[in-house]
């Protein structure tokens, strides 16, 4: 029987977990791809570092951060936690209370992040994000002015086959029937746009997708999966 103690259970989960007491919460994203992203996406401990998750949702990558030794995170989302959504915040919550996490929450839209507000954080997470913004270029210039070194962005990416910096505009319910998926760059184009940003050094996951022009023929036009996903490091 559910504790009164606990926070409410969402009607829906998007990340999986299975906490503490063995007690699990079975989401969209299996349990199993996520402990392999986030293998990814934290390939190293994160002893004493500062960790900004942007577009938390359930937190699952929030609460990864703290328990690989992260010395603060820092968790917001406002499109998911205000309900505009198919989910809200009870889920966050929800996992918050049944790990005893010490994470933060903030319900922050991706572009009222300020470092005159926050401050600068060692790490920042932006997954699942990029894709749904009207105006990704913005969203990944304030994301990065959070970070002192480290920025991971997950995304949906496209136009593997372009030699140059390209972005694709998704018609209205052509990916994923979704109206909220917008954009979805190539790895050239996150690179520019991260070098821009002040980042020097630059690794993508799978490799596969690091498309430099003399590599296109290896991924053709039509190619059926031309809509990969990629988790992108920048380091400054």
């Amino acid at each position: 029987m559910q504790s009164t103690l606990l926070p409410p259970l969402p009607e829906h989960w998007f990340h999986s977990f299975v906490f503490p007491d063995g007690v699990r919460a079975d989401g969209v994203k299996p349990l199993t791809s996520l402990l392999e992203e986030a293998d990814l996406i934290f390939p190293n401990r994160l002893d004493g570092r500062r960790v900004l998750d942007i577009g938390a949702w359930d937190g699952f990558f929030s609460f990864q951060a703290e328990q690989r030794g992260a010395a603060e995170v820092l968790a917001t989302d406002h499109f998911c936690w205000s309900g505009q959504g198919w989910g809200d915040k009870r889920g966050f919550d929800h996992a918050h209370a049944r790990f005893g996490s010490k994470v933060r929450s903030l319900d922050l839209d991706v572009a009222d992040h300020r470092v005159e507000d926050l401050g600068q954080f060692d790490t920042v997470l932006l997954l699942g994000v990029l894709y749904h913004v009207t105006d990704p270029y913005r969203t990944l210039e304030a994301a990065a002015a959070m970070s002192s070194d480290h920025l991971v962005i997950e995304t949906v990416t496209a136009l593997r086959h372009e030699p140059v910096p390209a972005m694709r505009l998704f018609t209205e319910l052509e990916l994923d029937q979704d109206a909220t998926n917008f954009w979805a760059p190539n790895i050239l184009a996150l690179r520019e746009m991260c070098r821009r940003f002040g980042y020097s050094r630059f690794q993508v996951l799978p490799e596969g997708l690091d498309n430099q022009g003399w590599r296109r023929w290896v991924m053709p036009f039509r190619d059926k999966n031309r809509y990969r996903r990629a988790i992108f490091h920048a380091w400054r």
